[in-house]
């Protein structure tokens, strides 16, 4: 053991910074992105403080925003808002229902595994909301509930997030922190850098465990009951509350013994009050959302409806319609992804004021089906065909998103619902499936992950995949600014010499022990961390320690930093990793069921990722 590091000055200002730091995210006392720009703000001052050594100077300071890290998860950010624009997670739905039945005990390992090899080549944040409307349009399919699947997923994501060099940002900024601590290294101890795929056994095998956890012991850890606003959006629960519009989407097909053949919609629709509300017709091989009213019904004619499942049902029946469940013809066109329910309000200036509906046609000219008309004194639930629409009539609509995008533009009305639309551009999967692989193949012959995904990002933006203010948007300047404003005291910790400091003084309290309990110590250190601070943060501050700790012991010192980065993804205990929140509400999830659910995965994510590091790597 080397000789105690005395405390200076500048290593007591680094180390109250980063007890500061610590402080300021544990406590969320301020957003996390301005409490790193406050804490190298803090550090660029003190720099230039008269009587002391600089920690920094002003290019280290500034180093964060060009480094490859923060250029990397940039490139990746726009690389991944490409693959969504093409609307490759609804084929993968598809994909999912179609190979895995309707029973847990295939789709979710199925679409687990899959969030997981997606989130190898994606920030884990951007797969989980990918993945979000994937599991809730599964779940609505097969009647699992979203509580069984969305945590498995969700596990999966962070596990799959450690098979690749750009799969979390932690893994990411991991060689630039390599870099940096090379530089207070002699010459024999100098640390490579890894390549792309040097982790895939650590990700392989946890992403393994993640899966068969559940498969074995999720009906035992899982929660049961699926509270009911897990099945429906707030937006869904805000119409039920205030329109009393609720029900499920469901598909019949119409009978020959029907009465109602060779009747168009608004003659069923003003004949039988208790018709359900018609929202897609298939006739003739071809899907119309929402129908004409003036569209016949056939023999064999199917129609997406909503209602009360019950309600349907007994309506069906009577009237010898063929109820066939969740919408089958209808299921891209019903996905909530694709359409949906808003309000559209007539301001005192629109042309269409003292026009009745039967007049206007607003499901063939603006392709809005109209469930009810909200007026000052009244709610008017039916017989729209010659309702005379007055100022200040709130329209309540079924549309495609794309359709009610469209009516924003026009001034006879007002959109008052936020539009989800986003312009799906299937025609540029193949161009962003290329040049996606493209910037993993320029990474490993060039070794250098930065410019390589730019190039991939560059090549979406130039094909058409994204446009180039759609490729600023996927940016997350709050990531950038956590990311860049951190890098400095990274350095800090360890050019100062406070990693030293803290190490020694954490090597004299735990003793003389083995390299692995050493290793294991600084495991479970940044599975601490990450659960009070985010695993960028943890991650800076914990390589420059790991790496002094491995020299003074004689360990490896890159085995060490990486066992940093790969920790700092162990966060399944309580929901302060960004995909856990993201699925907390959507699942209707407790702190308890992760602790319950968490507590076992970080046990088994710690053993499996240590032995795999020290076994194949």
């Amino acid at each position: 053991m080397t000789d105690m590091v005395v405390l200076t000055a500048e290593m007591a200002i680094v180390l109250f910074l980063l007890a500061a730091t610590v402080y300021l995210f544990a406590f969320s006392v301020v957003r996390v992105d301005v409490a790193a720009l406050m804490i190298m703000v803090t550090l660029g001052l003190v720099s230039r403080v008269p009587g002391l050594d600089p920690i920094l100077s002003l290019t280290e300071l500034f180093s964060g925003f060009s480094s490859n890290a923060v250029i990397s998860i940039i490139a990746v950010m726009i690389i991944g808002k490409g693959l969504d624009k093409t609307g490759l997670m609804g084929k993968l739905a598809q994909l999912i229902l179609s190979i895995g039945g309707k029973t847990e005990n295939r789709i979710s390992p199925l679409m687990s595994g899959i969030a997981a090899l997606a989130s190898s080549f994606m920030q884990n944040i951007g797969v989980a909301a990918l993945f979000l409307p994937v599991v809730s349009r599964v779940s609505t399919r097969t009647g699992i509930p979203m509580s069984r699947l969305l945590m498995p997923v969700g596990f999966c994501i962070i596990l799959g997030g450690t098979a690749t060099m750009i799969g979390s940002s932690p893994l990411i900024l991991l060689n630039d922190l390599l870099l940096s601590s090379n530089q207070q290294l002699p010459a024999d101890q100098q640390m490579k850098s890894f390549g792309l795929f040097s982790v895939l056994p650590v990700g392989i095998a946890l992403s393994i465990t993640g899966v068969l956890y559940f498969v074995l012991a999720g009906r035992f850890v899982l929660p049961k009951d699926d509270p009911d606003s897990n099945r429906t959006s707030r937006t869904d629960d805000y119409f039920q509350s205030l329109y009393g519009i609720s029900g499920d989407l469901l598909e019949a097909q119409v009978t020959v013994d029907s009465p109602m053949v060779g009747l168009s919609i608004h003659q069923i629709e003003e004949t039988y009050e208790n018709t359900p509300f018609i929202l897609a017709l298939y006739s003739g091989d071809v899907v119309k959302i929402p129908p004409d009213r003036e569209e016949t019904v056939w023999v064999n004619t199917r129609l997406g409806l909503l209602g009360d499942p019950e309600e349907v049902e007994a309506f069906c029946k009577e009237y010898h319609w063929t109820l066939r469940g969740e919408p089958d013809r209808f299921a891209k066109v019903l996905n909530q992804q694709y359409s949906g329910i808003g309000e559209v309000v007539i301001p005192p200036a629109s042309t269409l004021v003292g026009k009745a509906i039967g007049e206007i046609k607003p499901r063939r000219n603006f392709g809005a089906n109209i469930l009810q008309i909200y007026r000052a004194d009244h709610v008017i639930k039916s017989g729209f065909r010659d309702t005379v629409l007055q100022a200040g009539d709130t329209l309540v609509v079924h549309s495609s998103w794309k359709d009610l995008h469209k009516l924003k533009s026009n001034r006879d009305v007002v959109v008052a619902t936020d539009v989800k639309y986003e312009d799906i551009r299937t025609n540029k999967l193949r161009p962003a499936i290329i040049f996606f692989v493209l910037s993993l193949v320029l990474f490993l012959l060039t070794d250098t992950l930065s410019i390589s995904l730019l190039a991939g990002a560059l090549g979406m933006i130039l094909s058409g995949v994204l446009t180039i203010d759609e490729a600023y948007d996927a940016v997350s300047l709050q990531t950038v600014f956590l990311l860049a404003c951190l890098i400095p005291l990274g350095i800090a910790v360890d050019h100062s010499g406070a990693a030293i400091w803290i190490a020694n003084h954490l090597l004299t309290v735990i003793g003389d022990v083995p390299i692995w309990v050493m290793q294991t110590v600084i495991a479970g250190l940044a599975t601490f961390f990450t659960l009070v601070m985010s695993n960028i943060g943890a991650t800076v501050l914990l390589v420059p320690l790991a790496v002094n700790i491995a020299v003074t012991i004689g360990a490896d010192p890159a085995m060490f930093a990486l066992t940093v980065a790969i920790s700092t993804s162990n966060a399944f205990l309580i929901p302060t990793n960004q995909v856990n929140a993201l699925i907390m509400g959507p699942g209707g999830y407790s702190v308890a069921d992760f602790m319950r659910v968490g507590g076992i995965m970080t046990v088994l994510y710690l053993v499996v990722s240590l032995v795999v590091m020290n076994l194949f790597m």
